[in-house]
């Protein structure tokens, strides 16, 4: 069944727009992907760029997203994590591309869902799932991981401080009735240990859950790894990334081709690597700051493949 149409205005504003689009493409007859469709909005200008000859793959999990799609016969959308860009791309039988673009963020739809539990400001159930279809919620994680494995997760998605005692906190309070957990009860609990400001303490916790329900960070690593291999020499690959974790890990892989971020050079001190940083980083100016509050964390980086 193909889901009810959601308006594009209840999508972000797409961030870095122009900037980004200017550093994708290089021939406007190519193959390009934008890997996190959302409301279309650079995908929408993508197309504006390329020739009647130009093609577009367009990739989203989320069912939502495909009820936006831009009637054009040069967009092919495919509903996947990014992760899967290299078996895709080799499904279709597509050439190599000319440029790949991601922007990471969690779009503003998914967040004003009230059902989708994303947020710390409505009264939901923690779902946090980008595919509906996926299994464990943010409840199923808080409800059945243990306590180091909670630890963990706040402590490396979420930097916070107080891991260990939320983590142990949580596990006590979920020993009666083990009952679905809710943003209110989360929030109840949340206030009892935060640690400085309430607002970003919260947030913190939220993300870290939200990136473990959806592993996001080895989605990453595994679609910076494929856009490699399905760009062709010479072609743009561009992230934008909206907190330090995936900057972090972005750098390294264009800086070096690896994850670790330490060069590999050969015996004469060359670097061994397939792809190139064009653009360290890229901010948004101020004036879409002012406009656009979302855009006030956002980094974007350039590579291209050698």
């Amino acid at each position: 069944m193909q889901a009810d149409k959601v308006p594009m205005s209840e999508y972000h504003e797409p961030v870095l727009l122009q900037e980004s689009v200017d550093h994708l493409i290089i021939n406007p007859d190519g193959i390009y992907a934008d890997l996190t469709y959302g409301g279309g909005g650079h995908s929408a200008e993508i197309l504006s760029r390329l020739s009647s000859k130009g093609k577009l793959v367009v990739f989203d999990q989320d069912r939502d997203a495909e009820s936006n799609l831009i009637d054009d016969p040069r967009l092919v959308f495919v509903r996947s994590n990014f992760r899967y860009l290299y078996r895709f791309w080799r499904w279709l039988k597509l050439e190599a591309l000319h440029g790949v673009l991601a922007d990471l963020g969690v779009s503003s739809y998914q967040f004003d869902e009230k059902q989708r539990g994303f947020s710390y400001r409505f009264e939901s159930e923690l779902d946090m799932r980008m595919n509906k279809a996926s299994r464990q919620t943010a409840s199923d994680v808080l409800n059945n991981y243990s306590e180091a494995q909670l630890q963990e997760v706040f402590s490396e998605y979420g930097e916070v401080r107080n891991s260990k005692s939320l983590a142990r906190e949580i596990a006590d309070k979920r020993s009666v009735g083990n009952q679905p957990w809710t943003s209110t009860r989360l929030n109840d609990l949340l206030e009892q240990m935060r640690i400085g400001d309430k607002y970003k303490y919260m947030a913190q916790v939220y993300q870290a859950l939200r990136i473990e329900v959806n592993d996001e960070m080895n989605a990453l690593k595994e679609m910076l790894e494929a856009g490699l291999k399905v760009l062709k020499p010479g072609g743009r690959f561009v992230i934008i990334s909206y907190h330090s974790l995936e900057d972090r890990l972005v750098k390294r892989f264009f800086k070096t081709g690896n994850f670790e971020g330490k060069p590999v050079k050969d015996e004469y001190g060359k670097l061994i690597s397939s792809i190139r940083m064009k653009k360290n980083l890229i901010l948004p100016d101020k004036e879409e700051m002012k406009i656009n509050l979302r855009s006030r964390s956002a980094k974007m980086r350039v590579a291209e493949k050698i």
